[in-house]
């Protein structure tokens, strides 16, 4: 054997155990960073959306409907819905966007 091939075993050796679990350490920062830690904030930024809700909001719920909050429940919100003014119960989580009146006017 050449004294390059044992210098380079015995460089191997000193990194332990690091050595093969290094790629999979960075393998997972990379998911963390690319699809864990985005996925927190967008579930972050909807929580905090649900939060403030209030009477007078436009929504669209994940089904499609397009309505104002008319009243609310811990868990739910009544929906005015057009062109009759139906008056819908829906899970407060099924929002999944709103407009209020003031960013209208802007």
């Amino acid at each position: 054997m050449s004294v390059h091939y044992l210098v380079a075993m015995q460089s191997l050796g000193s990194l332990g155990w690091l050595g093969p679990v290094a790629p999979l350490i960075f393998i997972f920062a990379i998911f963390y960073f690319l699809l864990i830690r985005p996925q927190q904030q967008r579930q972050k930024k909807w929580q905090e959306m649900l939060e403030s809700l209030k009477t007078g909001d436009k929504v669209v719920t994940s089904g499609g409907l397009r309505g104002t909050i008319f009243a609310m429940k811990d868990d739910s919100v009544t929906l005015r819905v057009p062109p009759d003014n139906l008056k819908l119960e829906v899970t407060r989580g099924s929002v999944v966007s709103v407009s209020r009146p003031e960013d209208e006017a802007k």
